[in-house]
C-alpha cells in the first residue's frame, strides 16, 4: 500500500514523509506523532497526528485478539548459532520480531557471536537461515571483515558474496546512532535484511552521558532508541541483536563471583524480548551462555566453544552425538 492512499496525503506529502524516512504505513503506524512531525519539519502536531491516525486506521492496528496475536507469532522465524545446545537454549535459535541482548565483559564472545550470526542468517532456511541479508552497526570499532572470510571458509560457503551481503555502519556518536536507524527501516526493506546487529547498544551513551546529572537525559534517549529497534524488529520481520556492556554492581545478580550487571539500568531490562549473560568457561575456547531473563524461556545455561571455525558445540557434546550445523 502506497503513502498516496493514506486519506489527505498527495504526492508533495509523501515525497516529504519519504525523504523524512517513512516509507510504508507500517513504519508510519507506530511512529508518535512528535517525532513524526519534527522529523518531517510540519511546524504544527495537529497534521502529524492525523497521518498517523489515518495511517493506523488503513491497517487495522488499533486491536486484535490473542488468537490473532498467537497466529502473528507463528510467522516468526529462527536462525541457528552455530551451536546446538545455544540453539536449544535459546528455545530454536535467535527470532524474528524480537530483540536479542547479550551480554558480557571484554572477550565474553558478544562479538565473535554476533559475526557467527552474520554468515550462519545467510543461510537458506532449510539450513537454519533467514536466508537475507545483515546490517551492522559497529560503535566501538571491533567488526572484522577478516573473521567473517575466515568464518565463511569453514562453512564452505563464497566469502565474497558473504561480505556482499553485509552492511557495515560505523557509528561515532549516540546522535550518530540515533540518525542511522532512522535510515534503517528505509534500507532494510529494499535489501533484504533479516538480521540487524547492534555492537555494542550502550557504548556511546555511557560515554557521552556522565555524571548522575545527564543520567535522565540519557536513559530517555536510550528509551527512544531501543523502542525504535523494537518497530524495525516487529514491522520488517527481522530478528535484532544488541550486545551490552557489564558494568560494576555492589550486589552480586549476574557476575558468578564478580560482582556485575549489564549496563543501561531498567531501560534495557524492558526492551530487550531474551537477555543472555556470557561469560568465559574452563578452558580458552569455552563460553557459558545463561538465559536471566525471558517473557518465554526458562533460567539455564549451556556450554559452547569459539574456535577458528566460529561458533561451535564442545567436543564432549559432539562425542554424545550432537550434529554439527550444515
Amino acid at each position: 500500500m502506497e503513502l498516496e492512499e493514506i486519506p489527505g496525503v498527495g504526492k508533495t506529502t509523501a515525497k516529504r514523509l519519504r525523504d523524512a524516512g517513512f516509507t510504508n504505513l507500517e513504519t508510519i503506524a507506530v511512529t508518535p506523532a512528535r517525532e513524526l512531525k519534527e522529523k518531517a519539519g510540519y511546524k504544527d502536531l495537529e497534521p502529524a497526528e492525523r497521518i498517523v491516525e489515518a495511517a493506523r486506521q488503513l491497517l487495522g492496528s488499533t486491536f486484535m485478539t490473542a488468537w490473532e496475536h498467537w497466529k502473528m507469532t507463528k510467522q516468526r522465524k529462527r536462525c541457528t548459532t552455530g551451536s546446538k545446545a545455544l540453539d536449544k537454549l535459546l528455545g530454536g535459535g535467535i527470532e524474528t520480531q524480537a530483540i536479542t541482548e547479550f551480554v558480557g565483559q571484554y572477550g565474553a564472545g558478544k562479538t565473535q557471536l554476533s559475526l557467527e550470526l552474520c554468515v550462519t542468517s545467510q543461510l537458506p532456511p532449510e539450513k537454519g537461515g533467514f536466508g537475507g541479508g545483515v546490517l551492522y552497526f559497529d560503535t566501538e570499532g571491533t567488526f572484522s571483515s577478516q573473521r567473517l572470510y575466515q568464518i565463511a571458509g569453514y562453512m564452505e560457503l563464497n566469502p565474497e558474496e558473504i561480505l556482499q551481503n553485509i552492511i557495515l555502519s560505523r557509528v561515532y556518536t549516540s546522535d550518530h546512532q540515533t540518525f542511522l536507524l532512522d535510515h534503517a527501516f528505509q534500507r532494510c526493506a529494499e535489501q533484504n535484511v533479516k538480521l540487524v546487529i547492534v555492537d555494542s547498544v550502550i557504548s556511546h551513551f555511557r560515554g557521552e552521558f556522565i555524571g548522575r546529572e545527564t543520567l535522565a537525559e540519557r536513559q530517555q534517549k536510550l528509551n527512544q532508541y531501543m523502542h525504535k529497534l523494537l518497530r524495525l524488529a516487529e514491522i520488517q520481520n527481522l530478528a535484532l541483536i544488541v550486545t551490552n556492556q557489564a558494568q560494576a554492581d555492589p550486589t552480586p545478580s549476574y557476575g558468578y563471583g564478580i560482582n556485575t550487571r549489564p549496563a543501561g539500568g531498567n531501560i534495557l531490562a524492558h526492551a530487550c524480548n531474551t537477555r543472555v549473560w556470557l561469560r568465559r568457561g574452563k578452558g580458552r575456547s569455552k563460553r557459558i551462555a545463561k538465559v536471566f531473563d525471558s517473557p518465554c524461556l526458562p533460567e539455564a545455561e549451556c556450554v559452547f566453544r569459539i574456535t577458528d571455525r566460529g561458533i561451535e558445540d564442545t567436543e564432549e557434546l559432539i562425542q554424545e552425538g550432537i550434529p554439527q550445523p550444515a
